[in-house]
């Protein structure tokens, strides 16, 4: 059962998303454009400071008030949700989680208003799933500075005109053959950093995703977050906290599927009734509305976990996993059933179709949440 808070907030990024998002969302999509207007009111309303403590700028909420508000976001677009998303899971969370007080000073204003946004470069172009194996950025200390070198793949917020910094994960040394991987805040401008052009992407067409490139990039030496070689356990605790996200995100494009196809059901006819009224048409939705159900439960019950302190890697890992196969598997049947109108881009679903795919794979992949589901039962290595 939800407290009053937690309704009032559904309520009120429920009504934004249908009010606000969804009249002109369609158009940012098919210009491959930043809703910069959108992301502005967003940030008016409080919205990516919600787990940011008020005296930095925040609303003094918890990561659950995030996740109810990517959900109710992503049943109208996903775009605009994953922006919100990693603006805080990946950009302000660390340093509230690990920087020191001037550098959440320094940031954490700007980030909970939305004036500003951050990323997080962790994913190359030939590591994806293995890290640190496959991590090939490194951070040198010299006189003083880092000297940041190296490439980032994949990377959602880092190139709009209002990214202001990225954290970086970086081998700053190693311990005999293990790679000491450290984190680093680099704000955008710096000397020796370029951001590539957006990617053209399948889906999430209105967000930012872009490759970033270090050359010799210096920054000081305080820019180091957290402690130097914990970088990697550091963003394990991102990423677990993110897959959380990821899973409200997920049940928000699952449950938009669901209404949308409530709708057309009702309204389209063949053979002389509304299909909703045939059978097979009512047990697809059935089956739609069964998946939400059980994909909300499950984030619910790691965002519980994640609050009261307890361990939660594997209920994250299954609520990221039973969420974004609940998240495909509606948006290929509300796309069977609008048919051909499913295939328009002028339709919801067919955008919600196109954004489905990618949550099987950031974040963790399927198969990544497989593994860690069963190292937490005491299996494999």
């Amino acid at each position: 059962m939800l407290g009053d808070e937690y309704i009032e907030l559904r309520k009120t990024v429920e009504a934004f998303a249908r009010e606000v998002v969804a009249p002109v969302i369609g158009d940012y999509y098919e210009r491959c454009e930043f809703p910069y207007d959108i992301v502005r009111k967003m940030g008016a309303m409080g919205l990516f400071g919600l787990p940011v403590p008020e005296e930095y700028g925040g609303m003094g909420g918890d990561y659950f008030a995030l996740c109810l508000a990517l959900e109710e976001l992503a049943r109208v677009d996903s775009s605009v949700a994953i922006t919100l998303e990693a603006a805080v899971s990946l950009g302000a969370m660390p340093i509230l989680r690990f920087g020191t007080a001037e550098q959440k000073e320094h940031w954490l204003p700007k980030l909970a208003s939305g004036e500003m946004l951050g990323a997080f470069g962790l994913t190359e172009p030939g590591g994806g799933t293995d890290v640190p194996g496959g991590m090939r950025t490194t951070a040198v200390l010299d006189g003083g500075e880092w000297v940041i070198d190296g490439t980032k793949a994949f990377i959602t917020n880092s190139g709009t005109d209002i990214t202001g910094v990225v954290g970086v994960a970086a081998i700053t040394g190693r311990n005999g053959a293990k790679p000491e991987i450290s984190t680093i805040l680099v704000p955008s401008g710096t000397p020796g950093f370029t951001v590539s052009k957006k990617y053209s992407k399948v889906g999430w067409s209105a967000s930012d995703t872009r490759e970033l490139s270090f050359s010799g990039c210096r920054v000081p030496e305080e820019n180091l977050l957290g402690e130097r070689g914990r970088g990697y356990a550091q963003f394990l605790q991102t990423l677990d906290e993110g897959r959380v996200a990821i899973a409200a995100l997920s049940v928000g494009l699952a449950q938009g599927c669901v209404d949308e196809s409530v709708r057309y059901v009702g309204e389209r006819t063949a053979f002389g009734n509304a299909i909703g009224r045939y059978q097979a048409i009512q047990f697809k939705i059935a089956d739609m509305e069964a998946r939400v159900h059980t994909a909300r439960l499950a984030y619910y019950h790691a965002a519980e976990r994640m609050l009261a302190g307890l361990p939660f890697k594997k209920e994250a890992a299954i609520a990221k996993l039973v969420s974004s196969n609940a998240a495909m598997d509606n948006a290929r049947d509300a796309t069977q059933i609008f048919g051909g109108y499913g295939f328009m881009n002028e339709f919801p679903v067919g955008r919600f179709y196109r954004d489905a795919k990618i949550l099987e794979i950031g974040e963790g992949t399927s198969e990544v949440q497989r593994m860690l589901i069963a190292r937490e039962l005491g299996l494999g290595a």
